[in-house]
């Protein structure tokens, strides 16, 4: 299956030749700012599968004191990827063109989600991070 993305004014696009795994949606206080939203929607990809198909030079990143990180497009702004010691680990679904083929399996960090946010009911729910 080939998954591709790009981020809000189109130079920076990529495909994946593969399938997506484990998309959640985050309402922890960071992925909200990050996000700019009420959660973020995100879904992991095998790394050899990820693919850069044009304007990799236009991402800048933001990258914590653990590792992981988040891409960013320099001329819009859009959140395309996240990274862990300098390799995509995942993808914002918000990004992905068409139909990907996979649905949010979960909802984490809900114990710090926005006080105005109602979840849906059907989809499991972690206080904190999904456990292991």
């Amino acid at each position: 299956m080939l998954i591709t993305g790009e981020c809000f004014c189109g130079d920076v696009k990529y495909q994946i030749d593969g399938k997506l795994r484990d998309a959640r949606s985050c309402h922890c206080s960071r992925c909200r700012k990050a996000f700019s939203s009420q959660a973020s929607a995100y879904a992991l990809v095998e790394t050899s599968q990820f693919s850069w198909v044009s304007g990799k030079e236009l991402l800048t990143s933001y990258v914590g004191q653990h590792g992981f990180g988040l891409q960013f497009c320099k001329v819009c702004g859009s959140t395309i990827c996240g990274v862990y010691n300098d390799e995509v680990h995942g993808v914002t679904l918000g990004c992905v063109n068409g139909d990907p083929d996979i649905e949010l399996g979960m909802h984490i960090y809900v114990g710090s989600k926005a006080s105005w946010e109602k979840i849906p009911v059907g989809v499991p729910q972690y206080i904190q991070g999904r456990p292991d």
